[in-house]
């Protein structure tokens, strides 16, 4: 709203409608000023009247007592008017419209009365007349000076009544200056009140707004003010600060504001702050963010701070400023450090803490030459807990692991958590290898004991690598790195186990990082391809489908063992879209083949549990138009790591599409078999390595064959042997009743086109040898043997401990009994089974200690033996 007001504002201001915020409300006010005038018009119409009585029959008739009655009747309406205008709602600007209707009224009467009713009045008559109009016009004018159109309304009155009277020019003339004057007077007098009135509202309307701030301010409880007189004495206090001492507002009042403080005691700060509050009081200086204790029973911080008040002529009225309560942000700057060290899940140390006790930990070992041991773990198969079981249930389970560990690592270390599911823990001093090596073992067995969580039963599992600092030399960084690449080999070797540091690590660790970048690649240009291995039924040996593999042909590597790539595709999150390529291709090629011929695909658990999986495989299945029975959806038991709705749910849905499902590698997962009795499949695969070498008189196998047939055959459920290679293993299975054999006996993975023979003949014949042979030594040994009397040099290879193979120079007859002489080793003797150019089979006539072929080396903690091939006694090596 402007202040400033023009001529022709306020000449229009009373009877036009208001135009800026806060006019209406001026308005009324000056309406209200103006109550007075049909009380002083009607006065002076009361003397006329009384004038008219005493001027008898010198009046003509009786139409002046009458004019005047009626101007007494109109001024009591107007008083009316004015007096209850607002109260019904007529707006000022009207009001005063009225009004001046009401003033243009009263003086054109009194201009007709001064002209024709004392027309034949005499001359000192007149003068009374004339003397009595005159004074109701400026008695008017008088209550119109605070209204411009009023006042120009009386002016015109007057001036037009003299005229009427016949004065002289003078007069006239007088008057209408006069008339001018009051008019410009009253013009003047509006703009001023106006302006007035406008800068008051402004300034009410500030005052009112800072009230509402400070209202506002002390409602949020951010803080409070406070002022006190020149003696300190308290003149004004927040209801918050009266809060802080359990009364209200009044009861502060009178008391000294220092009364109600005392300077924060921490230690080295005390009379720092004592000495400025003191100070700033006493010299009358404002101070800002003082720290001060209420002398309160509660420990209540405040941060206060204060300005001298004084008045005009300078005189010291006291202080005034604000506080505000420092106790719940003390409270969280302490929170703040804690998180910063801490976390906030478990309350194990967090990644910045355990950097300092690592850091801590290796400096004490550099002065005291000890060393220092660093764990990195992992929690194998988390990430399907939160997948399958929300994040609620996974932040339990963090817990009751970060427990385990605690309490397992007792006083040897500090356990801290990483962030996720990583953990880590520093072993000061501790660098004795068994040591070490058992309490890994402890922490990965205790990770692994199945928890109770809502309910709900839950196996995870963990993975550790371990690196040992040397005390002159190691350093925070390297350390981590060497453990997490130890952590790498641990996962790599099948989870669940503990892995020292090597230093091949590194290269392994730059390798996998290659194939990974390799494999995106591979599957953004389709270097994959699926092969597929064929299922026969035990009894007939007609086919009944085929297994989709996928396989890779690298450029340079050449074939990429699927173990590997497939683990490196779950660890860097490609296992979806491989997942997706495999399903795809398979209902692909299954559309090709006859509608007898099943294809099964398998399914990791990350993809089972994958919301759109359902959709998808009924999306491809009615693009290509297979029929969903020829599909069998293999799975492991990892989709079981807990029970939860969304696992039944995806199971119901698959079947509702008509799929087949399948439970692959039975017997070698972490699960119980309570999931049997409601998951919904329609067969078991029995795992390889329960199938392998179970025709061997020593084995067991073939006993917990039988108790998976007949498990399955109890449930309705077909049975799959893998992994049949013999055709001693062959026979076994059909007599212990299993409804399906796979295997390299009846073919191994090949590519679609070339299953054509196997799908039109609709029956693979059994090839293979008929017993497995024992492990055999890969390195290559060199020998002598005499063959016809001379001494030839020989070559061993693939040495077991009942044959080998010989690469030879002369030609050599089966059935020949030769003694080899093996250098470093001695002389072994055995007859020549089989031969064709340049090499022949050799058995043993005694079981070889193949121990004796090199030293025997130091099994590194953490390190898997690999085996080689079987090796078949009597049977032709191929080339």
């Amino acid at each position: 709203m402007r202040a400033d007001v023009g001529v022709i504002e306020a000449l229009a201001y009373d009877v036009l409608p208001p135009r800026e915020v806060g006019d209406e409300q001026i308005a009324g006010q000056r309406v209200r000023q103006l109550h007075h005038i049909p009380i002083l018009i009607g006065l002076s119409h009361f003397i006329s009247l009384i004038a008219c009585f005493l001027s008898g029959d010198r009046i003509d008739n009786m139409a002046g007592l009458g004019l005047i009655a009626t101007l007494v009747g109109v001024d009591i309406l107007a008083f009316a008017m004015v007096s209850i205008g607002g109260r019904i709602g007529i707006p000022p600007h009207m009001s005063t419209r009225l009004l001046t209707i009401y003033v243009a009224f009263c003086a054109a009467a009194w201009t007709y009365f001064a002209a024709n009713m004392f027309s034949a009045a005499h001359s000192h008559e007149l003068v009374v007349t004339a003397a009595v109009v005159g004074g109701g016009v400026i008695a008017m004018a008088i209550a119109a000076i605070t209204a411009p159109p009023i006042a120009i309304i009386m002016g015109l009155s007057a001036a037009t009544t003299t005229m009427a009277l016949a004065y002289s020019d003078a007069v006239v003339a007088g008057i209408c200056i006069m008339a001018l004057v009051v008019s410009a007077y009253a013009t003047a007098f509006s703009r001023t009140s106006i302006a007035t009135a406008r800068r008051r509202l402004i300034l009410d309307s500030e005052a009112h707004q800072a009230l509402r701030f400070v209202n506002e301010f002390e409602a949020s409880g951010r803080g409070w003010f406070w002022e006190t007189d020149s003696s300190g004495t308290l003149s004004y206090v927040s209801r918050q600060l009266a809060e802080d001492f359990d009364c209200d507002p009044a009861d502060l009042l009178g008391r000294k504001f220092t009364d109600l403080l005392s300077v924060d005691s921490q230690p080295g700060e005390e009379l720092r702050d004592e000495r400025t509050l003191g100070f700033h009081l006493s010299a009358r200086f404002p101070f800002s963010d003082v720290v001060v204790r209420a002398a309160s029973d509660e420990d209540v911080l405040w941060s206060v701070s204060g300005n001298p008040i004084f008045s005009e002529n300078g005189r010291f009225l006291g202080f005034r400023g604000i506080g505000a309560d420092l106790t719940e942000q003390r409270r969280n700057e302490q929170e703040i450090s804690r998180l910063a060290r801490f976390d906030s899940l478990t309350g194990l140390p967090n990644r910045a803490m355990m950097r300092q006790t690592l850091e801590e930990a290796l400096r004490n070992a550099a002065r005291r030459k000890r060393g220092c041991t660093l764990f990195l773990i992992d929690l194998d198969r988390f990430k399907n807990v939160n997948d399958t079981l929300g994040h609620p249930v996974g932040d339990q389970l963090l817990r009751q692991v970060a427990d385990r560990f605690s309490r397992t690592l007792g006083n040897h270390g500090q356990v801290g958590r990483l962030g996720g599911d990583e953990f880590i823990a520093v072993l000061p001093g501790v660098v004795e290898t068994g040591f070490i090596e058992r309490l890994a073992t402890l922490m990965i067995e205790q990770a692994s004991q199945a928890y109770q969580i809502e309910g709900h039963r839950v196996t995870i599992g963990a993975s550790i690598g371990i690196a040992m600092a040397d005390p002159q030399r190691a350093c925070a960084d390297s350390l981590t790195r060497n453990a997490d690449l130890a952590l790498y080999a641990a996962k790599a070797a099948g989870r669940g186990k503990h892995c020292f540091f090597e230093p091949s690590m590194h290269s392994e660790a730059s390798d996998r990082q290659r194939l990974e970048t390799d494999l995106r690649f591979a599957l953004e240009q389709n270097e994959l391809s699926l092969h597929f291995q064929p299922i026969v039924r035990a009894a007939s040996e007609d086919l009944c489908g085929f297994e989709a593999l996928i396989r890779w042909d690298h450029p340079t590597r050449g074939r990429v063992s699927p173990d590997l790539f497939i683990s490196v595709a779950e660890e860097c999150g490609l296992i979806g879209k491989l997942g997706d390529y495999v399903i795809e291709e398979a209902i692909r090629q299954a559309a090709e083949w006859p509608d007898h011929v099943r294809v099964a695909i398998n399914l990791s658990p990350i993809q089972f549990n994958d919301p759109k999986l359902v959709e998808k495989v009924a999306t491809l299945l009615q693009t290509h138009e297979v029929r969903a029975d020829r599909i069998e959806l293999e799975i492991t038991e990892g989709v079981f790591l807990a029970d939860n709705e969304a696992t039944d749910d995806t199971f119901a849905r698959l079947k509702n599409i008509g799929v087949r499902l399948a439970l692959d590698d039975f017997g070698t997962g972490y699960s119980s078999l309570g999931y049997l009795k409601t998951a919904p499949f329609d067969k078991i695969k029995i795992d390889q390595s329960f199938v392998r070498g179970a025709s061997h008189p020593k084995s067991r196998n073939s006993a917990i064959i039988r108790a998976i047939v007949a498990l399955a055959d109890s449930l309705g459920m077909d049975t799959t042997a893998e992994g049949v290679e013999t055709h001693d293993d062959l026979n076994l299975i059909r007599e212990l009743g299993c409804s399906q054999i796979q295997g390299y006996i009846f073919g191994k993975p090949s590519p679609a086109e070339d299953c054509a023979d196997m799908i039109e003949r609709d029956s693979v014949l059994p090839q293979g040898h008929r017993s497995v042979r024992e492990p055999r030594h890969r390195l290559m040994r060199r020998g002598l043997v005499s063959i016809g009397g001379e001494q030839v040099e020989i070559r061993l290879r693939n040495i077991s401990a009942m044959g080998a193979l010989i690469e030879c120079a002369k030609p050599v007859a089966p059935g020949t009994q030769l003694t080899l002489d093996i250098i470093g080793t001695g002389p072994v003797v055995g007859t020549v089974r089989w031969s064709q150019a340049g090499r022949f089979g050799i058995q043993f006539d005694a079981q070889f200690d193949l121990t004796r072929l090199a030293p025997p080396r130091r099994q590194m903690t953490g390190a898997t033996h690999s085996f080689s091939a079987p090796f078949y006694v009597g049977e032709k090596e191929s080339a």
